[in-house]
């Protein structure tokens, strides 16, 4: 792979991704896409792997799309591109995925971060859908996905005027799940996977599945599948060894099975 590096970590069960553009603040081409794409159908296969950190550097996660793979494009060549079913991956893997973020998360950037599961923000990152400045809007999510983080009036002041959020200010509107500075944000994203990555693999991907399908589904559907997901928990030993831990108040041993 050339646009990323990929590095796991067998103890405690835990892959990093880095998006490796630094000329170009790690803009999201096609190519940089597929091999992330490919990296997280392997690592989701990786039984080794429980939880996986996708980052940039401390300059960027990533500043957008590479504008100049698009800007001669016809609304054509754009469809029969098809650029957006990579990212449709990232949305599919079953195991949870924290971005650590610094510096821009902007346009596909900002996306790329929203179609994570969760985010640890150094307190230097910005955050942004300013597609609206260069003539065009978002296309990778961020027109659905802002708007259920932020709220519509938010949604739209941010997308319909391009403006920028701080880390401080993601974290107020709910885009991060916490702000660190700059030295600590991947340590902060490592300490949070690692807490993850001693649980049941079994019951995180279950859950993982339910809180996705309550941005996807009426109440009932959600509720339907989140109780089948908890009845199926009980067809795994780790369930067995959670509960007899619990009782025989010992830490309990998760092996995914």
């Amino acid at each position: 792979m050339e646009l990323i590096k990929v590095t796991e970590q067998k103890e405690p069960h835990v892959a990093l991704i880095e998006l490796n553009r630094p000329k170009e603040l790690n803009a999201l081409n096609p190519q940089l896409m597929q091999e992330v794409r490919d990296a997280l159908v392997a690592l989701d296969k990786n039984d080794a792997v429980r939880v996986i950190i996708i980052t940039g550097n401390e300059q960027a996660f990533a500043a957008g799309a590479d504008i100049k793979q698009m800007a001669d494009k016809s609304a054509i060549d754009m469809l029969l591109l098809d650029q957006f079913t990579t990212w449709d991956q990232i949305r599919k893997t079953k195991k949870p995925i924290i971005a650590a973020v610094s510096g821009f998360a902007l346009g596909g950037g900002c996306e790329f971060v929203m179609t994570c599961d969760m985010v640890i923000a150094s307190e230097t990152a910005k955050f942004g859908q300013p597609e609206i400045k260069i003539g065009t809007i978002p296309g990778a999510g961020g027109t659905q996905r802002l708007t259920k983080a932020v709220g519509k009036a938010k949604a739209m002041e941010l997308i319909l005027t391009g403006r920028f959020l701080s880390a401080e200010e993601a974290h107020f509107y709910g885009l991060v799940n916490k702000v660190v500075p700059k030295e600590m944000y991947l340590h902060e994203a490592f300490t949070l996977a690692k807490e993850i990555a001693q649980l049941s693999p079994v019951a995180v991907q279950l859950a993982k599945e339910a809180i996705n399908r309550s941005f996807e589904t009426h109440l009932d559907e959600g509720l339907t599948l989140e109780r089948k997901n908890f009845y199926l928990t009980f067809a795994s030993a780790d369930q067995k060894e959670g509960m007899k831990a619990f009782i025989e108040k010992r830490k309990p041993e998760f092996k995914g099975q």
